[in-house]
């Protein structure tokens, strides 16, 4: 898939509210011992690029050195879903303190009267983090209105006989 393709999916305004909304993304990745990891994680975005942040010594960064293949999903749970699908490979950073868009991130799912609180033991607990920042290689958004799984198409068709 190109830059330009994968651009073109990320600019849609459904993958814009998922991008830029509260939902964590969920990762997959493979872990040291070669089974596969999922795992809810905040997010937020830099350019066309998906970053996150963690602590250096978690597990998904010792697995994610080893192999940075990686794919996300963010989703909604209402009817109908929206979902974008992305993979890639994450590039792991070591940063000193707590980076902007780990804090922005958690401002996403708490309330302005939770958050001086968060933003305050977060900046306390870690004096460095690791940042993950994801380049999708591929992706898909499937909205159940204009696009939806091309297995379902083909069934729809096949069923339709066209």
């Amino acid at each position: 898939m190109t830059t330009e393709e994968i651009a073109e999916i990320l600019a849609k305004p459904y993958a814009q509210q998922l991008l830029n909304g509260s939902e964590p993304a969920r990762m997959a990745y493979t872990g040291l011992d070669a089974a596969p990891r999922a795992i809810p994680i905040g997010f937020w975005c830099e350019g066309e690029q998906i970053a996150m942040a963690t602590a250096p010594k978690s597990a998904k960064v010792a697995a994610l050195r080893k192999n940075p293949k990686v794919a996300l999903t963010i989703d909604t749970g209402a009817f109908p879903p929206k979902v974008l699908l992305i993979r890639g490979d994450a590039q792991v950073e070591l940063v000193q303190g707590v980076p902007d868009g780990y804090l922005e991130a958690g401002h996403k799912v708490m309330t302005d009267e939770q958050y001086p609180d968060w933003e305050a033991g977060v900046k306390n607990l870690y004096d460095e983090m690791v940042v993950l920042t994801i380049t999708p290689t591929w992706a898909k958004l499937l909205d159940f209105e204009t696009t939806i799984p091309k297995s379902v198409e083909d069934l729809i068709r096949e069923k339709s006989g066209s």
